[in-house]
């Protein structure tokens, strides 16, 4: 069995594809398998997929109807083999040692989670020069990085982009994306992703929390993030934006309560749901005055 399974769920990235498949292919480490769900996809994709997994039975590529990175998602955990798991989006590809660096700490630590983050300064230059734009990968030695421990990753982790009164804030871990982690398979086996919405890493992350026992944070750029105006959530109207917003909330709200202590519902409110529901009725006011606009020019026009 290999040692790490990579979750890609992939819909229309033909652009980006190859440079995320070959980033695996050129991980140090080499026991890993890639579980590729095209989730419908009507560009290239899909054939890119197939030609990478005849070439690389590492590759597993499912083909389904469309349904959204949430069914991708959940389709792949089904399917994960790995002792750990990572999640990756198919637009963006990592740093040629994450596996080996995560999988150091992961087994020196005995941690549940290994945390990175992604590489800023490419992720600005990505949106000036578009996704052809490439870095220069510094490398690392695993026992020379300094890594923070934790027996509880809740109180550490943070929706805003700068916490400092949070212990120390060189190691908190900010938003709740699925990909800057190593997870241990055995964590997230249980876990899925509300389906039929964007948005849906906030609840799942607030289980990935509240099941969390040790993790390991290292503060190195391991991740390369890609804007892509063209992906889930980048092509999402506005109403779907706030019902998403709204029910993800909830969920997120509704499993801190069953699952979580006092202490622990208190930081979930405060660092996540508080910022969100902020951006929630940001969004919300933003649509009632451009419906108030078109409504308006309706008016007008009918005079």
């Amino acid at each position: 069995m290999p040692r790490i399974s990579v979750i890609i769920p992939v819909y229309n990235t033909e652009s980006y594809l190859n440079r995320c498949l070959e980033s695996l292919q050129n991980q140090s480490v080499t026991d890993w398998e890639a579980i590729c769900v095209d989730d419908g996809s009507t560009d290239g994709s899909g054939a890119i997929l197939d030609a990478f997994a005849a070439r690389d039975p590492r590759f597993r590529v499912v083909h389904k109807d469309n349904g959204g990175v949430s069914s991708a998602r959940n389709l792949a955990i089904g399917l994960i083999r790995g002792d750990f798991t990572l999640i990756m989006d198919s637009d963006d590809f990592l740093h040629p040692q994450l596996m080996e660096i995560c999988l150091h700490f992961a087994l020196r630590d005995c941690s549940d989670l290994v945390c990175f983050t992604y590489d800023r300064a490419f992720h600005r230059r990505s949106r000036t020069f578009g996704h052809d734009v490439f870095p220069q990968f510094k490398s690392y030695d695993p026992t020379q990085i300094r890594c923070k421990i934790v027996e509880d990753l809740l109180p550490w982790t943070t929706e805003y982009a700068w916490r400092s009164h949070l212990l120390h804030h060189r190691w908190v871990v900010k938003h709740c994306q699925p990909w800057r982690c190593l997870y241990r398979s055995d964590l997230i086996r249980p876990l899925r992703f509300p389906e039929g919405v964007i948005f849906e890493d906030l609840p799942w992350w607030c289980a990935v929390l509240l099941r969390t026992g040790r993790s390991s944070i290292i503060n190195l750029p391991l991740y390369f993030y890609s804007d892509n105006e063209h992906g889930y959530i980048g092509s999402t109207q506005a109403e779907e934006r706030i019902r998403s917003m709204r029910i993800t909330i909830e969920l997120s709200e509704k499993y801190a309560a069953e699952h979580g202590t006092p202490g622990q519902q208190l930081i979930w409110e405060n660092e996540f749901l508080v910022p969100f529901r902020k951006r929630l009725r940001h969004c919300e006011k933003r649509l009632a005055r451009k419906c108030g606009k078109t409504a308006s020019q309706s008016s007008s026009e009918g005079l």
